[in-house]
Order: C-alpha cells, then structure tokens, then sequence
C-alpha cells in the first residue's frame, strides 16, 4: 500500500467520490439575506404557524439555530416555500431580537424558565370578581412578572354581575393600573368588548388569567369567528384542528388594529427567574431613591434607603408598600 506524507499534493491521489451528493458540513452559517421576515402565531410540537405578510404558513426551526427556540410573538426570518399552499413547510432560520418577553416557571422552586409570549406590549390579567373567588397573590405575581418582562399591565375584570370590584381595585390604586370591568350582559351587547378593545388598539396584547375567569369568552368576543378561522391552529402534520387554548395563539383585532395573543390557563405562575432589582423600574417615583440602597439589596430591609426616600416625602408610602408586596410574592404562593 501507497502511503503519503503531510502534503500529499501528487495527481494519482484518489478521492472517494460522495455517494449522497451532498455537501460536506461546515461551520460557516448561511446569512439568510433574502430571507422574508414573519410573526409567528403559534407554536404546535415543534411545528411553527406564522403570518407572512398577508398568508399564514406553516415551518420549522432550522437546525442552525441550535437549542434557540422560537415563541409565540416572535419576529423570525424564513426561507422556503412561503405560498402557504396546503402541505407546504418552510424554515425559519433567524429569530430577531425581542423588545419583551413574558416568562414564567412552574413553581417557586423550578428553575427550568417557560417564555410564554415574546414582544408583547402589554398584559391583561384576566379575573373573575366571583365564582371563581379573586386570588389577589395571583394578580400580584403578574403583575412582577410583567413589570420584570418589560410589559405594561392591564387589569380586566370579568363576572361584575356576581360581585362589586372596588375592593379589589381598592388593593390595585396606588399603582395606577389601567382598568375593565366587564360581565357577561355586556359582552353579548358588545359593549364591554368595545372598551376592552380601546385599550388594545395599536398593541399586541397577551392575555393570561386561571381557568373559569372568562377569558376565553372575552376573547371569542374581541376576535370574530372568522378571524379566528383564518389564523386558526391546524396540525402541520397531521391536518387536524386543535383546542386553541392548549397553546398559545395570536389573533388579529378587527381592522388591524391590534392582536390578542390567547395563552392557555394558568394554575401557577413561579417566578424563580425573576431578578427583584429589575421590579424598582415599575415605580419611577421610588427608583432614584435606590442609588443609596446597600449593595444587592432587596428593598425590604433594615438598611433599605427607600424608608428615607419616602419619609422625605419624594413619593407616596403606599407605593413604597405596594413595591415591598410585589416583591414579596416571589416567598410566597399565589394560593396564599
């Protein structure tokens, strides 16, 4: 047998021949520039629907992309077929930056983080004011949830038929939290979708609330049927529809003037991930007086420089105890 030095470079060397006529692999990612840029409405075992312009198709990651995984919200670059034509699969090959991500664990002590919607400008929690009674630490954790997420809240409450909500918009006051009432009468007339669907205008809005509070029925009347239809979730493989509800899925408004992303009913929200410094942001009035808080602290301690801030009269104490409440639902569960 012929053997060859380090630098073979003779003309009688043989090549194997590639059997399966592809290229070899290299580390060298393709730029995707002519890529088209989508949102992706939902996500369905690793089987993306997302609206391209004006057509809903169907794809899936990119192997590129490693472990990187796309939600619900998220603005993607996509390659392939893109006629969304019925058995048809593009690739999405790129997921853009995100302006917000909303996350949860399962519990306190999960650390495996859940990124349910990316780029939502806003959250409404949704809660019944009875049947089911109202879980105030399940608001409260929301509420860190998406003040950590960089989403404004919005409070909507449903079922005010069967219960007065001042008490509980009594607890919610001091943190100037936009507001709905609702009840079933006038979302049948249309007219508590009306103002619900004025504070979504312009926005993508992701709604979250525990099973039996009526957010599917709120959502059913801000999105018609049809629009429902057009987006629905249909299986990629199989072809068969899906209870929207087990999955997040994003809705367009009538007339283009928002989305509604519908997320599956909660029973937990953890909230391992969140970083409690990152909650001060929510309340501007108290921020600047952290810049003589001790180092890591956790604004509910002896040495806290927000006692100070406050008894100067820089801002109201009832936020201050509003920030320590919100701060302490991470010790706490929501059932509490």
């Amino acid at each position: 047998m012929r053997r060859y030095g380090k630098n073979p470079d003779e003309d009688d060397i043989r090549v194997r021949p590639n059997r399966k006529g592809n290229r070899p692999r290299t580390h060298i990612r393709p730029k995707h520039e002519d890529a088209a840029e989508g949102m992706v409405l939902t996500v369905d075992r690793g089987r993306l629907t997302c609206l391209v312009e004006d057509r809903v198709i169907h794809a899936m990651k990119a192997r590129e992309l490693g472990r990187k995984a796309a939600v619900v919200g998220d603005r993607v670059a996509i390659v392939g077929d893109l006629s969304g034509k019925k058995d048809t699969l593009a690739r999405i090959v790129r997921i853009e930056g995100r302006t917000s991500v909303l996350r949860r664990t399962a519990d306190d002590d999960d650390p495996y983080e859940r990124v349910v919607v990316a780029n939502a400008d806003q959250l409404a929690i949704v809660t019944a004011l009875a049947d089911p009674e109202p879980r105030p630490r399940m608001i409260d954790r929301c509420l860190v949830a998406a003040f950590d997420g960089g989403l404004t809240p919005l409070l909507v409450l449903t079922k005010s038929d069967l219960a007065p909500p001042d008490k509980l918009l009594e607890l919610y006051g001091d943190l100037d939290i936009p507001y709905v009432v609702t009840n079933r009468e006038e979302l049948a007339s249309g007219g508590a979708a009306d103002r619900v669907r004025a504070e979504l205008a312009g926005k993508v809005t992701a709604f979250v609330g525990h099973s039996g509070v009526g957010k599917t029925t709120l959502v059913n009347a801000l999105v018609p049927p049809e629009r429902r239809r057009t987006v629905g979730h249909v299986n990629a493989v199989t072809g068969r529809g899906r209870h929207t509800t087990t999955s997040a899925l994003a809705l367009p408004l009538p007339d283009d003037e928002g989305w509604v992303v519908d997320t599956p009913g909660v029973r937990s929200f953890g909230l391992h991930h969140v970083d409690p410094s990152r909650v001060i942001h929510a309340f501007p009035d108290l921020e600047p007086g952290t810049e003589n808080c001790p180092r890591a602290c956790s604004h509910d301690e002896p040495d806290c420089a927000l006692d100070a801030w406050v008894a100067e009269g820089h801002a109201d104490p009832a936020r201050l105890y509003s920030l320590r409440r919100l701060l302490a639902t991470r010790e706490r569960h929501e059932g509490d």
